[in-house]
């Protein structure tokens, strides 16, 4: 019985995760499909590429950019149109502009604030002075006085 049902599992698997592909008849143009749809982010799942997402906006998108690659656009215009709906969230890697500055310049300040945050960290501890010999006298005098009252009301 076991047999059986891994056979039938094996054979459903393929199906789990079928993603439908388009195939072009001009090689030119089915390598610009693979390239979009592997450039182009899906926008419901958003970590995944619509060339990889099951959803439906994303069978959407790929149906969308096949069409249009059958209508004889270029890769630029499949983009620009893309990006004028939906805006630069829907590139996998967004252009470096004034509103896409924070997603690459993020990381990189909240790194460039971590290590100077540890650096002054270290250097404060760096320049803590030490004990003076005075508060260490004060220190064990203190400690004398508690022992002794100590040892007083065990008495």
């Amino acid at each position: 019985m076991k047999p059986l049902l891994i056979v039938f599992l094996l054979l459903l698997s393929p199906l789990a995760s079928a993603v439908d592909t388009y195939q072009l008849t001009n090689p030119e143009q089915q390598a610009a499909y693979n390239t979009l749809v592997s450039e182009l982010r899906c926008l419901v799942c958003q970590n995944q590429t619509i060339g990889d997402s099951n959803a439906e906006l994303a069978a959407d998108l790929r149906r969308q950019v096949y069409e249009m690659l059958q209508q004889g656009k270029s890769k630029d215009e499949i983009l620009q149109f893309m990006t004028e709906r939906y805006g630069d969230f829907v590139l996998y890697k967004p252009p470096f502009k004034a509103k896409t500055g924070l997603l690459w310049l993020g990381p990189v300040a909240f790194l460039v604030v971590g290590l100077l945050t540890v650096f002054l960290f270290v250097r404060r501890k760096k320049t803590i002075p030490s004990a003076k010999v005075e508060d260490v006298e004060k220190l064990a005098a203190v400690r004398r006085l508690l022992t002794d009252k100590d040892t007083e009301n065990l008495s």
